[in-house]
């Protein structure tokens, strides 16, 4: 496991290297934004996942984040202080896969990082098709009809699970296990956001997706 590390506290970066090369990772620490933005743009493939503070010298965390999901699905993990909710549904909605509030246990950050990191590795690459959708999960696309559409991260992993159980009604629960994880305690109204900007980003094709009012969603041809 490689990380990625952008957290301007150079003690907080000293005792998580610490942490982490004791259990065997790799780690490499970057304590200002625009470097960050620099490394995102051009060494990103050297790594598994990243740690990504919001408060930087320089760009800030929500920016690199938004950097890094234009050319990237590698899984980013937010460790900050900012804990209100308008900052943790911003932070989902740029894409990242956990929001960790300082402070925080090691031991806790570490297991979420090494869960991450096989649950993506682990991810079978299938073409997926319903009506006018097509998802490739090899090349992370999505067409509809001849027409291949932008996703967001979690947009494509929603349509994902709804893709491999077409007709099904699935509940919100259900969603944010599958796509943000067993251990996210947030709310689930953050489901109905990213399902809101996947109907806009698939156009039409949109309409496929239903609301069961009461229940969840449910995806049909």
């Amino acid at each position: 496991m490689k990380l990625l590390l952008i957290e301007d506290d150079l003690q907080i970066c000293k005792v998580i290297q610490k942490f982490f090369r004791d259990q065997g990772a790799e780690i490499t620490a970057v304590h200002d934004g625009d470097t960050a933005l620099r490394v995102a743009e051009t060494e990103l493939e050297k790594y598994t996942l990243v740690l990504l503070d919001i408060m930087l010298p320089g760009a800030d965390g929500f920016t690199i984040c938004r950097a890094i999901r234009k050319n990237s699905e590698i899984p980013v993990i937010f460790i900050t202080a900012k804990g209100r909710e308008e900052d943790i549904l911003r932070g989902y909605a740029l894409g990242c896969d956990d929001y960790i509030v300082k402070p925080f246990l090691l031991s806790a950050l570490y297991a979420k990082c090494t869960a991450l990191v096989k649950r993506t590795a682990g991810r079978p690459e299938r073409v997926l098709t319903c009506g006018e959708i097509r998802l490739d999960t090899g090349k992370l696309t999505c067409c509809v009809g001849e027409r291949e559409v932008e996703l967001a991260p979690k947009g494509f992993a929603i349509l994902y699970y709804l893709m491999e159980h077409p007709g099904w009604v699935v509940d919100r629960d259900t969603l944010l296990r599958k796509v943000w994880g067993e251990d996210y305690f947030g709310v689930d109204r953050v489901v109905d956001n990213h399902v809101k900007r996947l109907r806009k980003a698939l156009g039409p094709a949109g309409a496929q997706i239903h609301t069961v009012f009461g229940r969840g969603y449910k995806l049909t041809p």
